[in-house]
């Protein structure tokens, strides 16, 4: 999706809305606890950087929690981050993610904008929704509101559990203490002895998603973790090997069994089923997605990530609506539980690209692109890790960032489609952090003076200014990124990079994508000047600072394309379709257009799959009519600007990256 910063209001086409968190309730955490109080520091000095370290020792002292099980919740729930204090899509705040979500959300600020037709086939009318439909109003579910019960547990003001990390961290420790009480488990010092206030801490509302959650932690708890919080607070958790924790108290927390059948998940997450409609409303119309015979018909080549520009409920309303877009999983924030709507074998609409489309799988994630600290959960991470790991092994998808888009990798499939293409996850989404999970890190692959770069800066330290998250033109908060910025000269004052598919001049906006890479993106070196690199992008030569302190790229190996020989300039595309000649009787010929970008002589570009010409033809409600056609012509998919672009094989030379 793209970030808006307007103040909500129904939108005018029935797009995405920022919805009111919701979902089933999940169990109630009782028996309060007296409060601890969080380590002070010296009037106006800043926090010492073992704070928080501290904060964990005390809290779990305090508690009778063992501090592995504290700092491994706290992990997986933020990776032991505050954000300053600024609440989570789902209204969670501080390192234990503690949920207060109607104060949270009483100041949501953005929804859905662009024009993108998220289907994008030239061969029906653009997809349009008929209505949106707001959520039901009600009770909000235990899970997203868990921060005024450890007010209540504690003694301490909802305020400073949503400001002060130390303070947060006691509340959580008095959510697990009391979790582990009501459970009829004592307050043990063994780690092991408490998997079943771990399943409950995580809000989930069946077994298996708890369990998911537990297992997670307690992996966390066995390999250890050390890190740099945002804050600058370094802690560190212990590795543990010999912890192995009582998995049958999970059988005694009464939650719910899930109802995984008919899902394709991996058995390490938790995964339900909630289909998608197709059906039929007379006149040719039907929705929200095509039968298909993947990946007999055609190969499943891309996994495309999302973030859903809403809540769980209001995405999970919207995903039901049978008027308008289809994706084929969901996951939720808090815990990383998984919805499957749209088998792998059909073809959701989500990308706003019809090839695409039709070679992908889509993957929402809860969450905001344009709120930085709106953050991604490392338990959603993990699990959307997970599921992709599974989705790779099963259709042979490369780890890769070919391979593995975002939703702002995704081009537009015709020159008039470009500027309203959608701009999420957006610049705050760890690729870097994603890969390690999916076990392929971003490393080096090649000496100093390769002719090729994989982008990679520092997710922490690398903060390049955006502005537009809250107020058009405002710098948005400092904060880590996965994107680094592009200038005409190696200097920070020469102008951004301009992408002339877009029509307008470059800005910092968060939704520019116009003069930002992205990690793990690869890209032939143009040129080099003292810690400056140049890359070629766009059709032009673009500088990004690269220093050997701070390197914002490494050394890669690969292959590149170039021009032919006695060319000019060669035409970019933004689909692959197949020639004319291709299509038989009954389906019409798509126009194979060029977009307004082009190769020129001299230049490179870092070249993915070699494919065939291919188009999906399936306008009916009648699977019978469906085709696949395939044509002679290739194309090589190329890492072009922030999104991947086609080139004709016939246009270029491939050489390679040495």
């Amino acid at each position: 999706m793209r970030g808006s910063a307007t103040v909500p209001q129904p939108s005018p086409d029935g797009r995405r809305l920022r919805a009111t968190a919701g979902a089933l309730a999940a169990a109630a955490l009782v028996l309060p606890l007296l409060g601890a109080a969080p380590p002070a520091e010296p009037a106006g000095a800043p926090p010492a950087p073992d704070r928080l370290q501290r904060a964990f020792a005390a809290a779990a002292a305090e508690y009778h929690v063992p501090q592995s099980v504290l700092l491994g919740v706290s992990y997986l729930q933020s990776r032991w981050d505050a954000h300053a204090g600024a609440p989570s899509v789902t209204g969670g705040y501080g390192p234990m993610h503690l949920t207060d979500a109607r104060t949270a959300l009483a100041g949501a600020s953005h929804h859905s904008e662009g024009t993108e037709d998220p289907r994008g086939d030239d061969a029906r009318p653009p997809l349009r929704p008929r209505a949106a439909r707001p959520p039901a109003a009600g009770a909000l579910p235990a899970r997203l509101t868990t921060l005024p019960r450890a007010a209540e547990l504690t003694g301490l003001s909802p305020g400073e559990l949503r400001t002060d990390p130390a303070a947060n961290v006691a509340g959580g420790a008095a959510l697990l203490a009391a979790a582990q009480r009501e459970a009829g488990e004592p307050l043990s010092a063994d780690p092991a002895d408490w998997y079943g206030a771990v399943a409950r801490f995580s809000g989930a509302d069946d077994s298996a998603t708890a369990a998911a959650y537990a297992n997670d932690v307690f992996e966390v708890i066995r390999t250890g973790e050390r890190r740099t919080t945002d804050a600058g607070q370094r802690v560190a958790l212990a590795a543990r090997p010999d912890v192995a924790p009582d998995t049958a108290q999970l059988a005694r927390t009464g939650l719910r069994a899930a109802a995984s059948a008919g899902t394709e998940c991996p058995r390490s997450v938790s995964c339900e089923w909630i289909p998608a409609p197709y059906e039929e409303f007379g006149d040719g119309d039907y929705g929200n997605h095509d039968l298909g015979n993947r990946p007999a018909s055609q190969r499943i080549r891309y996994i495309v990530v999302h973030d859903t520009e809403g809540a769980w409920d209001g995405v999970l309303n919207m995903v039901q609506d049978p008027t308008y877009v289809s994706w084929n999983y969901t996951l939720r924030s808090t815990d990383g539980h998984i919805a499957q709507h749209v088998k792998a074998e059909d073809v959701a609409w989500h990308a706003g690209n019809w090839y695409v489309n039709a070679n992908s799988v889509g993957l929402e994630h809860e969450g905001f692109l344009a709120e930085p600290d709106a953050w991604y959960t490392e338990a959603m991470y993990r699990s959307s890790a997970r599921l992709v790991k599974y989705l790779a092994r099963k259709y042979g998808i490369p780890l890769d960032r070919q391979h593995i888009l975002g939703h702002d990798n995704v081009p537009g499939p015709t020159t008039s489609t470009v500027p309203g293409m959608h701009t999420d996850p957006g610049p705050y989404w760890d690729w870097r952090h994603y890969f390690r999970l999916l076990g392929r890190p971003f490393e080096p692959t090649a000496g100093p003076n390769s002719p090729m770069v994989t982008i990679r800066p520092d997710y922490a330290a690398n903060r390049p200014e955006y502005t537009g998250c809250d107020t058009a033109g405002e710098p948005c908060a400092a904060h880590g990124s996965s994107e680094v910025r592009l200038y005409s000269d190696h200097d920070v004052n020469a102008p951004l990079i301009k992408d002339i598919g877009l029509g307008s001049a470059p800005t910092t906006g968060v939704n520019d994508l116009s003069s930002r890479v992205s990690t793990g993106q690869q890209f032939a070196v143009a040129d080099r000047w003292g810690d400056w690199t140049a890359i070629w992008y766009l059709g032009q030569k673009a500088w990004f600072h690269n220093p050997g302190r701070s390197p914002a790229a490494v050394p890669a190996s690969g292959r590149l394309i170039t021009p032919r020989a006695g060319l000019e300039s060669v035409p970019v595309y933004g689909r692959a379709y197949p020639e004319k000649a291709a299509y038989p009787a009954g389906v019409p010929a798509q126009a194979v257009s060029p977009l307004r970008y082009t190769l020129p002589k001299g230049q490179k570009y870092v070249a993915g799959d070699k494919v065939p010409g291919e188009y999906f033809y399936a306008v009916t409600f009648d699977e019978a009519n469906h085709r696949v056609v395939t044509g002679q012509d290739l194309y090589y998919e190329i890492q072009y600007g922030h999104r991947v672009a086609y080139v004709r094989a016939a246009d270029v030379t491939l050489v390679p990256a040495r």
